[in-house]
């Protein structure tokens, strides 16, 4: 009775997180079609940012635990691939953008197989199956459109990036509204 009655709780409250996260894919979606050149440069950046942080952090800690930690040569390694990368994100942008649309492609592909995963697993819940099969087909094709004509231009690409975190974000918008209206029938 406990587990089911955490996972109400939990379930409960899902439906805002949902809207949350539709409305930042909205908002991101929006910024990406006004200011493409803008959007992939602050991506970039931000991803170079973190990079260098990450790995000046991991860096250090490997330094400061050698005596300690049998592996340490493992994280300090580590670190330093996290700082060259950083550097490459500052110093050539257009590189990273490459790299940058490769994993924005395996990850509209991962996230779509979730999707439509879940959709099949939900098909006979809470009636959410739509809005999640749409949700995957739509990430799959920008994957495979992203991994297969990277050189179609990254403006172009930001673009359909903008546009599918828009379509993304009312999916999941909808599917916060179905599941608040699932929750309040129980």
């Amino acid at each position: 009775m406990l587990d089911m009655m955490t996972d109400y709780q939990i379930s409960r409250h899902a439906w805002w997180i949902l809207a949350v996260r539709g409305v930042a894919a909205i908002l991101f979606g929006v910024a990406a079609l006004i200011w493409p050149h803008l959007t992939l440069l602050i991506l970039i950046y931000l991803f170079g940012a973190y990079a260098l942080v990450d790995g000046i952090v991991a860096v250090a800690v490997a330094l400061q635990e050698r005596h300690v930690v049998g592996h340490w040569w493992i994280l300090l390694i580590e670190g330093l691939a996290g700082i060259l990368a950083g550097l490459v994100a500052f110093f050539w942008p257009g590189i990273t953008a490459l790299v940058l649309l490769a994993v924005i492609a395996a990850w509209a592909i991962l996230t779509g197989v979730i999707e439509i995963g879940a959709a099949l697993s939900f098909r006979r819940t809470l009636g959410l199956e739509w809005t999640l099969m749409l949700g995957g087909i739509v990430s799959i094709l920008l994957g495979i459109i992203l991994a297969l004509s990277p050189a179609a231009g990254l403006l172009a690409l930001v673009w359909l990036i903008g546009l599918y975190a828009i379509v993304f974000g009312v999916l999941l918008l909808i599917r916060a509204w179905q599941f608040r209206a699932a929750l309040s029938s129980w």
